[in-house]
């Protein structure tokens, strides 16, 4: 997205969370860091006359999204979102749909497994209660504070990742199954056609709920939008 807005001369402003401490140097300026809510996002629109908002969030950055939605109605902007569609099993897949990360500890409750715990650094203590399991982590930047599970490793990685690799990575650490947010998109898929090959089980949590706006699928789509 931000290199089809480069490349076309549009005037825009790419905005990071700032949870990644070595992000992907993009061709736009950018700004890192919160806005402070509604109240604040509305603010900076105002202040720097934005005029259309493309969010182009991860489809677990809900507050974000919602903050967006909320933002853009008060002050008049036009919003479209750049969204991945959800993942689909396939026939051979053995997913359990979870709706939220409480639904997904749950699943986890019982007898000792090695898992991949595939959804990032940010809600790690959430499976603290599940302490019977061996839990691998793939993150992106390495932890900086011990990890909140008495039985966990982590891979220090950046996608997108591949299916061999997956695969390689899940029967080098044995793992028995996986738990990974639904965030669509290639670059996270491999884990799960790997797992589809092994026939490893996978605990899949379900998106969650965001506003009703535009939401575009491609690149192409929100050019033509913001051309329209």
């Amino acid at each position: 997205m931000a290199r089809a807005l480069a490349e076309a001369g549009v005037d825009a402003m790419y905005s990071y969370a700032g949870r990644t401490e070595a992000p992907v140097a993009q061709p736009l300026p950018v700004r890192v860091g919160g806005f402070g809510g509604v109240k604040g996002l509305a603010t900076y629109l105002r202040a720097e006359g934005i005029t259309h908002v493309v969010d182009a969030t991860h489809p677990f950055a809900a507050r974000m999204s919602r903050n967006a939605v909320e933002a853009c109605a008060e002050t008049g902007t036009p919003l479209i979102a750049l969204e991945r569609e959800a993942w689909q099993a396939a026939e051979e897949d053995r997913w359990e749909h979870v709706p939220d990360l409480a639904g997904a500890v749950a699943a986890l409750e019982g007898i000792p497994r090695r898992v991949f715990l595939a959804i990032g650094r940010q809600n790690l203590d959430a499976f603290a209660s599940d302490s019977q399991h061996h839990y691998l982590l793939r993150l992106v930047d390495p932890p900086t504070a011990p990890l909140p599970l008495p039985h966990a490793e982590a891979v220090i990685a950046r996608g997108p990742f591949t299916v061999d690799g997956d695969r390689t990575l899940l029967q080098d650490h044995r793992i028995e199954v996986i738990v990974a947010k639904n965030a669509g998109g290639a670059g996270a898929e491999a884990k799960l056609i790997a797992a589809r090959e092994l026939g490893l089980p996978v605990i899949l949590i379900d998106r969650p709920f965001v506003p009703q706006r535009r939401v575009a699928r491609t690149v192409a789509e929100v050019m033509a939008w913001l051309n329209s």
